[in-house]
């Protein structure tokens, strides 16, 4: 607007300067003036115009800009909306997850807990039974002890075989005898049947060679006897030699050899149903 009136300004002083034939030269050197501060005014309103379209084009780019940055920050907003929806679920189906499996390991961990606990009251029991009916025999250099959850009855070798002998002797034979009655009345116990010897070498015993030898043919003897002549079940039973390298005394001594000739049978509950457990 006020560029359209400074045009017209200008034109009437035009209009006015040529339409006068004679003018003092006072009024000519005011009209000129005032011309020349109207030309200078359309300048300035010329640059200020131009200025203010520069600064809505710099306003206009400015206003795309944070219109793009806007919708850039929707979208991260939006995606991570998304993503927080999707933790929030996942994080729900984990914890979910994790409480159902330790539920479950709780549970196995009871039941393995109830197994051990009939395993150590079946073991105490069977203990107390053998050293009932081995009564007789523990002055014979018999004894009966709980080891790692397992009932070890431990037989000297002058209670069973003759000295360098594999066959057993007729007291032997007894007190094998009152083991199996207590065995036979136990099907889940496992059986195993260990020989040992102590470190002395061994000489003109015939075909017995050494102590390897000496141990598992006792051990063997006595799985015979039990199997063969008491009726104990065969798949139940272990026969192994130990030879001299399990002593329980020191070799040194006579007292110590014989403690470590000896036969050791181990008897261990089954665990069918704690391996399953472990295997689960």
């Amino acid at each position: 607007m006020k560029k359209l009136n400074l045009l017209m300004a200008l034109f009437l002083l035009t209009a006015t300067l040529s339409s006068c034939v004679v003018l003092s030269t006072k009024k000519y050197k005011s009209l000129l003036a005032k011309q020349d501060s109207l030309n200078t005014g359309w300048n300035d309103a010329q640059t200020q115009n131009e200025s203010l379209e520069q600064r809505i084009k710099r306003l206009q780019a400015d206003t795309a800009l944070l219109n793009k940055q806007l919708a850039d920050l929707k979208d991260r907003y939006s995606d991570l909306d998304a993503n927080y929806a999707r933790l929030r679920n996942n994080s729900s189906s984990e914890i979910n997850k994790l409480t159902g499996d330790l539920a479950k390991r709780e549970q196995r961990l009871k039941e393995v807990e109830e197994v051990l606990r009939k395993r150590d009251e079946a073991t105490n029991q069977l203990r107390a039974k053998l050293q009932e009916a081995l009564l007789g025999f523990t002055k014979s250099g018999l004894t009966v002890e709980v080891k790692n959850g397992k009932v070890y009855v431990s037989l000297t070798d002058k209670l069973l075989f003759p000295s360098g002998s594999i066959i057993i002797d007729e007291n032997g034979k007894k007190a094998l005898t009152q083991l199996a009655e207590v065995l036979k009345q136990q099907p889940e116990i496992n059986i195993a049947v260990e020989g040992h010897t102590d470190s002395q070498r061994i000489n003109n015993l015939g075909q017995i060679k050494d102590n390897w030898d000496l141990s598992v043919l006792r051990s063997t003897s006595v799985v015979r006897f039990l199997t063969d002549e008491q009726k104990v079940e065969s798949v139940r039973m272990t026969a192994t030699g130990k030879g001299q390298f399990q002593p329980l005394a020191d070799n040194a001594t006579a007292e110590g050899r014989s403690k470590n000739r000896r036969i050791e049978i181990v008897l261990s509950p089954k665990l069918d149903e704690l391996y399953n457990l472990i295997k689960q």
